[in-house]
Order: structure tokens, then sequence, then C-alpha cells
């Protein structure tokens, strides 16, 4: 099975986490592939959005994954805590 791509928008703020989660809800059960090159800014809702996606997509048991961040969103998950390679990873407690 081949992956999905899709472009995240540039600005990942309080107005595009909920046009987010929806289009994430649109390819759960398929491996998916964000690719984050256009991202200058990320809020902690939509880091939530993609927390919930990860834990989902572990539940499905396909795989998601977070590809080409910008600096500047590398430097945001930083301080909240992420990397772009383990935002998308889901660990069981």
């Amino acid at each position: 099975m081949s992956s999905v791509r899709l472009q995240l928008e540039a600005r990942l703020d309080l107005r595009a986490a909920e046009p987010l989660a929806q289009v994430l809800v649109e390819h759960r059960g398929n491996d998916l592939i964000l690719d984050a090159r256009e991202v200058t800014q990320i809020g902690a809702l939509a880091v939530q959005v993609i927390r919930s996606a990860a834990k989902s997509w572990a539940e499905d048991n396909v795989k998601l994954s977070m590809e080409n961040a910008s600096t500047d969103l590398s430097d945001q998950l930083y301080l909240l805590g992420f990397k772009p390679e383990t935002i998308t990873q889901w660990e069981a407690a």
C-alpha cells in the first residue's frame, strides 16, 4: 500500500486545528505522511490534533509520519516537548 501525502498549511493555529482534524479523519486507516515544509507556525491545539491522530494511527496499526519539517516548526515543536520525528509516534502507557 502506498502512503498518502498531506501538505500541511503554513499556519497551524487555532483556526487551522479543526480543518486539520477533519482532513486527518478522512485519511484514517491509511498510511499518511504529513509534509511540513511550509509550516511556519504551530499552536498547542494543532499539536493535540496531531498527537490524537498518532494514537488513532497506532491503534489502526498504520503508519503516520511527518517529513520536511521547517526550521521554524522544529523549533516550536521543541519548545512544546516534541521533535518532528516523534510527534507522530504513539507510545502506549
